[in-house]
Order: C-alpha cells, then sequence, then structure tokens
C-alpha cells in the first residue's frame, strides 16, 4: 500500500497537510462540515447527548433495556449527523436525505425498543413480524454506521457470522424462525447481542472517560507532554525520538487512538527526527510504535481496562496496577531501540537554544492535577470508576481557569462536552458491532468449535496455542479499534488459553496484547502507514520497521501467559523487583540484538546470543536468569575487549 504515487508524492519540503493524513488513515476524522449557525446546533447537541450520558451514569435508576437503548438510538442518531456515507471533500452545512432517513430510520428502531421495553421483555423470545423488521433494520443501520466511522474490517467479521448464523449456525428449519431468534438475541436482549457487556461498559464507563479526555485535551496536556519531554530527554543522542517515545508514554495515559496519537504528536517530532539525521522510515516506524503502545498504558489503555474488568470480574484499579509493568517494558523497549540507532548512526540531540526550558515548564505541572486526582481516585477503590472521572472533569475545569495560555470558557467548555459526545460514537458503535460477533459466536457454537480446533492442534502444548492463539487476534484485530478488538479476542481467543490452563488476567492481557499489535504488523498497519504519510516515507519498509520497535509487545505477552508473576499474580515483593530489573536487562539485550549494536556494531553470533540471554531473563525464573545473565555478561565481555582494540588500532 503506497500512500503516494510519483506524480503526487510532495517534495520534502512541501508541508504535510495532516488533516488529509487522518482522513485517509482515521476513519473518525472523516467527519461532515458544519459552520456558522448550523455548527453550533450540532455541537449543541453533541453536547446535550454528552449531558444525558452524565445524567444516565449518576441520577438515573432505569431498567437496562431501557438505558442500553436509548444510548445506542441516541449514538445513531449523532452518528449519521457526524458521519457521511464516503470520504473526500464534503458540502458545508449538507446532509443528504438518504442520511436524514437512516438517522431517523436506525434511532427509531431502538427508541421503540426503549419506550416498549416492559412489554417486549414480558413477551420471552416470541416476536411480532414489525417486530423483527424493526430489529433488522436497527441492526443494518447500525452496521452502517459502522462501515462509516470505524470502516470495512469489522463489519465483513459481523456479516460473515451472521450470515453463518442465519445459513448454518442454527438448526431450525424454518427460516423466519431462525431470524426471529437472531434478531431476538442480538437486539431485544442486554445478555448477548449489540445491547451486551460491550455497550454496558461504554454507557457507564468509558463515556465519563472520553468526556473526561475531550476536558483534558482543552487544557493544552497534549502539547506540555511533548514539552516536558523535549526539556528532559531531547538533548542527548537522538533527543527527538526519545521525545516521541516518552510524549507518547504520557500522552497514551489519556488517549486511546493509535492513528490520533502518531499524527497529533508525530506532527512534531517526525520532522525533528528527520532534521537530526534519522531515516524517514525510521522515524515515521518509532512514533507509530510509540504511539500504538500509548492505548497499553494505564490508566486508560484505549479504554478495554473498563471492558476487561468487567469480563474477568475483578476491579478495575486490579487490571491498572498489573498492566503497569508490561507497559513500561514495552516503551522502554522502544527507547532503548531508538537510543541504540542514535548510537548506531552517531546522531546528536537538539541544541540548547532548541530546547524549552525546564524550570518554565516545571510551573505548567498544575495541568497533571487531574490526572492525578483520577488515578488517586481509582487506585485507592473509595469512590467508584465514574465518580473518579466526574471529579476528575470538575478540576480540569478548575485548572482551565488558571490556565493562562488555554483558559477554560463557557464555550470551550460547550467544545469539550461536544467533543466528548463525538468522541463516544465510534466507541459505542464499535461496542455494538462487537456485542453482535460475540452473540452469534455464542449462539452458534463457533466459540467452542474455535477453542476444540485449536486445542486439538496444541494438544498438551501452551506455547503452541499461544501461537496460534496470537496470529487469531492479529488477524481479527487488523482495522478493529481498540475496544471492539479486545471485545472480539475476550469472545474468541481468551476461552482458548484459560481452557489450557493459562490464567484468566494472563489470558486477557496475552489476547489485548495481540489484537493491538494489529496497528503496527502488515498488512494493515494504520499507525504505521499515518506516520509514513508525515514522514514521506516508504510505508510498508515503516510498518516492519514498526514492528521491529515493538519487538517488547510480541515477547512480553510469552511472558506473562507461560508465568503470570510479570502480572504480579502468586508472587512477593523481592519476586517481583528480581522481575523489574531481569527484564529490563532482558529486553536491553533483546533490542541491541535487533539493531545490531550494543557498545558498538554487534557480529552475527554475539547478536545470536544477546536475543537468547534477553529471552532468558525476560523469562521470569532463577535458572533462566542465571543463564541470562551469564549470555549477555559474555557479550558484554567481548563487546568491551573488541571496543578498546578499536580505539587502540585507532
Amino acid at each position: 500500500m503506497l500512500l503516494f504515487s510519483k506524480k503526487t508524492e510532495p517534495k520534502s519540503n512541501e508541508p504535510m497537510d495532516l488533516d488529509a493524513v487522518m482522513k485517509k488513515f482515521d476513519r473518525e476524522s472523516n467527519v461532515r462540515v458544519w459552520e456558522g449557525k448550523a455548527k453550533i446546533a450540532v455541537n449543541c447537541i453533541l453536547a446535550a447527548f454528552s449531558l444525558f450520558c452524565i445524567y444516565v451514569t449518576f441520577f438515573a435508576t432505569w431498567l437496562d433495556a431501557i438505558r442500553l437503548s436509548s444510548f445506542v438510538g441516541s449514538i445513531v442518531f449523532i452518528g449519521f449527523l457526524v458521519y457521511p456515507a464516503k470520504k473526500g471533500t464534503q458540502r458545508v452545512n449538507y446532509i443528504p436525505w438518504y442520511d436524514i432517513v437512516l438517522m431517523l430510520a436506525g434511532s427509531a428502531s431502538f427508541f421503540y425498543y426503549t419506550f416498549d421495553a416492559m412489554t417486549i421483555i414480558q413477551q420471552g423470545n416470541r416476536f411480532e413480524l414489525h417486530q423483527i423488521l424493526i430489529g433488522v433494520v436497527g441492526i443494518l443501520c447500525l452496521l452502517e454506521l459502522c462501515r462509516r466511522c470505524v470502516g470495512i474490517p469489522i463489519i465483513i467479521v459481523a456479516a460473515v457470522f451472521i450470515v453463518y448464523a442465519i445459513g448454518w449456525g442454527l438448526t431450525n428449519p424454518d427460516i423466519f424462525r431462525r431470524l426471529e431468534g437472531l434478531v431476538g438475541k442480538l437486539f431485544y436482549t442486554t445478555t448477548s447481542g449489540i445491547l451486551s457487556t460491550p455497550v454496558n461498559t461504554c454507557s457507564k464507563y468509558i463515556a465519563i472517560f472520553i468526556i473526561f479526555g475531550a476536558f483534558l485535551e482543552r487544557t493544552g496536556i497534549a502539547d506540555f507532554f511533548i514539552k516536558i519531554s523535549n526539556s528532559v530527554v531531547g538533548g542527548f543522542s537522538g533527543g527527538p525520538a526519545k521525545v516521541a517515545v516518552v510524549a507518547s508514554a504520557m500522552e497514551g495515559m489519556v488517549s486511546g487512538s493509535s492513528v490520533a496519537n502518531t499524527v497529533g504528536s508525530g506532527s512534531v517530532t517526525i520532522p525533528l527526527m528527520k532534521k537530526t539525521g534519522y531515516k524517514p522510515e525510521f522515524a515515521a516506524a518509532a512514533e507509530a510504535s510509540a504511539s500504538t503502545g500509548g492505548q497499553i498504558m494505564p490508566p486508560i489503555m484505549g479504554a478495554a481496562a473498563f471492558l476487561m474488568a468487567e469480563n474477568i470480574g475483578v476491579s478495575y484499579s486490579n487490571i491498572v496496577v498489573r498492566a503497569i509493568l508490561p507497559a513500561c517494558l514495552y516503551f522502554l523497549g522502544v527507547f532503548i531501540a531508538v537510543h541504540l540507532e542514535a548510537k548506531k548512526e552517531g546522531l546528536r540531540g537538539l541544541s540548547r537554544e532548541e530546547l524549552p526550558r525546564f524550570l518554565p515548564l516545571l510551573k505548567q505541572t498544575y495541568l497533571l492535577l487531574p490526572l492525578i486526582i483520577l488515578i488517586v481516585l481509582v487506585s485507592s477503590g473509595s469512590r467508584s470508576i465514574a465518580y473518579a472521572a466526574a471529579i476528575a472533569i470538575i478540576a480540569t475545569i478548575v485548572v482551565g481557569i488558571f490556565n493562562k495560555e488555554n483558559r477554560i470558557t463557557p464555550k470551550r467548555i460547550l467544545e469539550a462536552l461536544a467533543a466528548g459526545g463525538q468522541g463516544m460514537i465510534t466507541v459505542a458503535v464499535a461496542c455494538g458491532v462487537a456485542g453482535i460477533i460475540a452473540g452469534t459466536i455464542t449462539m452458534t457454537g463457533l466459540a467452542t468449535m474455535l477453542i476444540n480446533g485449536i486445542l486439538s492442534l496444541a494438544g498438551d502444548k501452551v506455547i503452541i496455542a499461544l501461537f496460534l492463539t496470537m496470529l487469531t487476534c492479529i488477524v481479527l484485530g487488523m482495522g478493529v479499534p481498540t475496544t471492539a478488538n479486545y471485545c472480539i479476542m475476550a469472545a474468541t481467543c481468551a476461552p482458548i488459553l484459560i481452557k489450557m490452563g493459562v490464567p484468566d488476567l494472563a489470558a486477557h492481557f496475552f489476547v489485548f496484547y495481540f489484537g493491538i499489535v494489529a496497528d503496527l504488523t502488515p498488512p494493515v498497519a494504520l499507525a504505521a502507514y499515518a506516520g509514513a504519510a508525515i514522514a514521506q516515507a516508504n510505508p510498508m519498509k515503516t510498518a516492519f520497521t514498526s514492528t521491529k520497535l515493538a519487538i517488547g509487545a510480541f515477547i512480553v505477552p510469552y511472558v506473562f501467559a507461560l508465568n503470570p508473576a510479570m502480572l504480579f499474580i502468586n508472587t512477593t515483593v523481592p519476586e517481583v523487583i528480581l522481575i523489574c530489573i531481569t527484564s529490563f536487562v532482558g529486553i536491553f539485550a533483546v533490542s541491541s540484538a535487533l539493531s545490531g549494536y550494543f557498545l558498538h556494531n554487534m557480529r552475527w553470533y554475539e547478536r545470536i546470543v544477546s536475543v537468547v540471554g534477553g529471552l532468558l531473563l525476560i523469562y521470569p525464573g532463577i535458572v533462566t536468569d542465571v543463564i541470562g545473565v551469564a549470555l549477555v555478561g559474555i557479550v558484554f565481555a567481548i563487546q568491551t575487549i573488541t571496543k578498546k582494540k578499536n580505539i587502540i588500532n585507532a
């Protein structure tokens, strides 16, 4: 896949149209253009939806059927208001008649369930013809909206499962009864299908965090992250690449989109990396791999942390704490890789004149207050997740009042609420379609068939089951956003590992990680392609380089699946400290082997010994640690001796 043809490829000195990059690789950016009074009206509708979500979260005591159907009905309404049928230049203040029909028909289908919920619940499993037709219209409109704002891959998966369910998966010979059963399960229940766990979690937890993120963005915190990262690491060897890693790790704490992260911070860091001397492919890959890692960074984790807590039945804070070490290992691996590349190429950092001054930036650390409040409240467990997010939103508004550069105003509050409402569309729609996929898998027994198929291939070898599950996750995760990605993996792949004896938490983390790396691995490496567009680099080379830089995401899941001590399961404090030290050294050794540079360029046999030693150190265990230390020590000794010889000979 090439972004530019030879005729249209921009010259290196031409500015990159970031909006065009976002619209090409991030469907959430393909929105209608509203201006003037129409824009105000649309923003008011979106803001009203955010306020509706806040009200329902904290005050409403409705039945789940009423609460969830009204939530999805509102999503469908604003979704067709925001997203056009196809990419391209949009007419200002224009919505075609067919989109109005879809908007009204789709939302009315869900609102029908809202206002007639008690009657429908009392009917049981029998539905009238008009109810089935309403359900079909609602499902089709949701799928069309998903195509617009999420993409084709997840629609193909959902369509295949629906066709299979109607044609072969359901055994009733009466086609009408098959359709009735399918629509009943997918549309008119809250235990499976559209209104199941993913949408429920989205409406209860994710929505309020999306609103919080929108308010936090108005404080200018993303710009602060880049400035503080520049000040701290920008002056070191290959500084801009290290800025990309540190800033993306910090931004990942509040963001859940790898493409948006790549374009947002990459617009600043990628040109600086190229200016420093990094090759375009490496610069784009460094930003893409760091930005994708933002989705595994606590506390938000691309909103999947809430779904994981709900699926496993543990507290949200439990998930966040256990995600810290693997996420740190991932970013450490990327950081080491860019450092070694800088040393290998003899690259320098930014000059003192180019670096922002650290002391003035300290005065802006109050911008972190809402995030600190959120983390403290969530980790303490004294308040609910939604309550913690609400307090954080209030803190953000207070912080914004004192921020001279981005002072909060009533207009900005309206914009934040509107941005929060718009940000919910993609997540909620993806969750709804993920519920359809999970529902059909459960109804037809496909999950059991997949589990049995992989178990029969793997036998009693856990490592084979892990490898086959990894491939399944990467394929199913291509082009699918984080939340829907995890929902699909949790329904199809996690049970396989649990059957093999992997602890529930480790199994869910494993499938989550490998669903995420689909954004980096060819052929659907959206984050890598977005970075390549900014760097004006070869997209496929960038994708392969991103995969190499993100090696931690391919190694760490195997480690905590085979030995969950890395997730702090059944372990002690001394063991955790030892795991941290050995894992950090191990990641350094593996990254050195992949880059071909330790203290200087490595020979082929040194790279092999280094990667084996590094992997043994990452895997928790005394025996493996001793052997790993010995192997890495041998490489270090050889590198030290040869470096001294090179200096003497020079």
